[in-house]
């Protein structure tokens, strides 16, 4: 089965979300704000296996709306939707394994079945390049203003849906470095998760502001799809790769509140 979203259910789901913070300013009785934000994020991939290690992270992108119901002046939730661009990161196995048979099927598309290997050894690094439609909810502290600056905390959850997923092998012979291919049967379409944010909020007007800030975003769950699998290390049994794929972001918090 098929693990991205295909372009008419995502574009219902955006069209959804779009047309929610409408209805929100409609039906409660509160102060509801709207912006929106630009943020680059630092992604990276790690496991629970010590002999498939983080090696190297991703630039990308956070682009979205953002939605903010005060029940209280310095307190409120928020929820949006938006796009995390090229996120992901590398995963390293160690040359101890003398058989690493993960993402098959997709080299199996990718490749002809001339250039692909009957076997692939351990000392290459696997690239994930995601993207997710993001849906966050939390809740968002504030001091009082110090002039025009406040200063605020910011816990979250987000639910990630999966819109694409591409993926490289560093340093094998079989493939180009720069070949860029489709792994979706490899990565789960749902990435739950939580984050923790702090920064400032910079009035420029008496509704609008601008924020800046620094927050940490990972995933509760396996990000990888590991059925299927098998490594091998030398004198011992074949197994399942059956380690949990996480995926961290470090995300720089730029917006503007109207």
């Amino acid at each position: 089965m098929r693990k991205n979203f295909n372009t008419p259910r995502l574009t219902l789901l955006s069209l959804l979300f779009l047309g929610l913070p409408a209805l929100l300013a409609a039906q409660l009785p509160g102060d509801l704000k709207f912006g929106i934000q630009l943020s680059p994020t630092f992604s990276s991939m790690s496991t629970n296996d010590n002999l498939i290690n983080r090696d190297g992270s991703n630039l990308g992108l956070k682009l979205g709306l953002i939605g903010e119901y005060y029940f209280r002046e310095n307190y409120s939730f928020h929820t949006g939707l938006g796009f995390h661009f090229n996120a992901g990161g590398t995963l390293f196995y160690e040359d101890q394994f003398t058989k690493v048979d993960i993402w098959r099927e997709s080299l199996d598309s990718a490749l002809p079945a001339s250039a692909l290997p009957d076997s692939i050894a351990g000392g290459l690094s696997y690239k994930y390049d995601l993207q997710f439609l993001e849906i966050p909810f939390g809740l968002t502290l504030r001091t009082r203003e110090f002039g025009y600056l406040r200063y605020y905390v910011r816990p979250s959850l987000h639910l990630g849906i999966l819109t694409q997923s591409r993926g490289s092998i560093e340093n094998a012979g079989f493939i180009s470095n720069e070949e860029n291919f489709d792994i979706g049967k490899e990565v789960n379409s749902l990435n739950l998760g939580w984050s923790l944010g702090a920064g400032i909020e910079y009035s420029i007007s008496t509704s609008t502001a601008i924020v800046a800030g620094l927050a940490y975003q990972s995933g509760f769950a396996d990000l990888t799809t590991d059925k299927g699998t098998t490594l091998v290390r030398a004198g011992r049994n074949p197994r399942e790769d059956d380690s949990r794929g996480k995926l961290g972001s470090l995300v720089l918090m730029l917006g503007i509140m109207f």
